[in-house]
């Protein structure tokens, strides 16, 4: 694909470590509900020759010990995976370690991420995902449950900063992570009721790094280019980065951020149209071969079709025809109906995904009173499907 000059790294990034696992250079591709199953993993992973760390999209630990179908689909890794990285969800401290020792016992994964940044409604009203740190004792007893259950695999937790600025509670829940002996932790630099809007904020990754110097810190938000994450680890002297909404539509961000951490002058990967639309073919094509189905995998790709044609000149309804193909035939013969020789257009970069903020945060009744009392969470808040 063509390129275009970006420039060199300005930083050296001492080698990341989580755990036993090297991860070099020190990025990682964050759990996306609907987006980080297998087959885009393996675009994102081809795109970096391997390096870097995959992690798959949210898995939810009811789910996982009662063996749900959709579940255990989610779980499984192409056979180039390595190693192999699974994101969890839970809010009972039980659940969470017979999970995480099902993991452990049974050999499927590497690596285990636990979610406390997830900030939709039906996760929050739960008091899961970015509602769960205000509950210091509850987050302390789900991590010393996974930590305890994982056995050699290292365990990381990804968050963001509170559930709005009056609530902020990274780094308590960094000090936590320590004292239970959690491998590395990642910020977004985001609360709650931010959702996606607005803009990350990276002095927060800065004080949580200063705050807990005895493991990785990793920054997450506002990661749309290689020069982006460069840049947030000169500024804020985080061990590396995770990138999330920077990498929808846009897979090949992966050879970028490599070839912008290993100091490889040859620039930022800017394809046509023409290799834009290969890439979406072969997309479609592995959900298809993922799912089984090629009809079905056509159709969960339909989602990604506005991230990838994002500034390229193609019209309106042209764009809606290819958002409901139900075919690899049908999407095929739209996007040769494209003008394909266009280049890669000025502006393509920039925010994509979810942009929404000042939400009304969605919490279990009382929640913001004590912040160390539990009781009340159990078993039943615990969601019963994956996936988000």
């Amino acid at each position: 694909m063509p390129t275009s000059t970006m420039p060199s790294a300005t930083t050296t990034t001492p080698p990341l470590r989580v755990g036993p696992l090297p991860v070099a250079p020190p990025v990682v591709l964050a759990p996306m509900a609907g987006i980080t199953n297998a087959p885009f993993r393996t675009l994102c992973r081809e795109f970096s020759g391997g390096k870097g760390l995959f992690v798959s999209e949210m898995i939810t630990t009811r789910a996982l010990v009662e063996r749900n179908e959709k579940t255990m689909q989610l779980i499984r890794f192409d056979p180039s995976e390595s190693p192999r990285s699974i994101q969890l969800y839970g809010v009972d401290p039980a659940t969470v370690g017979k999970a995480v020792r099902m993991i452990a016992d049974e050999g499927l994964a590497d690596h285990i991420d636990l979610n406390f940044g997830c900030p939709v409604p039906k996760v929050t009203r739960k008091g899961g995902g970015s509602a769960l740190p205000y509950k210091r004792n509850l987050l302390r007893a789900i991590v010393r449950e996974a930590v305890t259950g994982a056995g050699d695999l290292p365990v990381t937790m990804k968050m963001r900063k509170g559930i709005d600025d009056d609530h902020l509670t990274y780094l308590d829940a960094g000090r936590i992570a320590v004292e239970e002996g959690v491998a590395a932790v990642a910020l977004h630099g985001r609360t709650t009721a931010q959702h996606y809007g607005g803009t990350a904020d990276w002095e927060a990754v800065a004080r949580l790094k200063e705050h807990v110097p005895e493991i990785p810190v990793l920054g997450n938000g506002d990661i749309w280019c290689a020069e982006d994450a460069l840049r947030m680890v000169r500024e804020t002297g985080c061990d590396g980065v995770v990138v999330g909404r920077g990498c929808l539509g846009r897979p090949w961000l992966f050879a970028d951020l490599v070839a912008a951490f290993e100091g490889r002058p040859e620039g930022a990967v800017r394809p046509g149209l023409r290799q834009v639309a290969e890439v979406m073919v072969r997309h479609a094509a592995l959900l298809g071969e993922w799912l089984g189905d090629e009809a079905r995998g056509v159709i969960d790709f339909r989602k990604h079709v506005a991230w990838y044609l994002k500034g390229f000149a193609v019209g309106s309804e042209m764009r809606r025809r290819l958002a409901v193909t139900s075919s690899l035939a049908e999407l095929r013969a739209g996007l040769d109906e494209l003008d394909l020789g266009q280049h890669w257009p000025a502006g393509a970069d920039g925010p994509r995904g979810r942009t929404s903020g000042n939400n009304r945060v969605v919490l279990p009744e009382g929640w913001l009173g004590d912040p160390y009392d539990c009781t009340g969470v159990g078993e039943d808040a615990e969601l019963d499907t994956s996936g988000g």
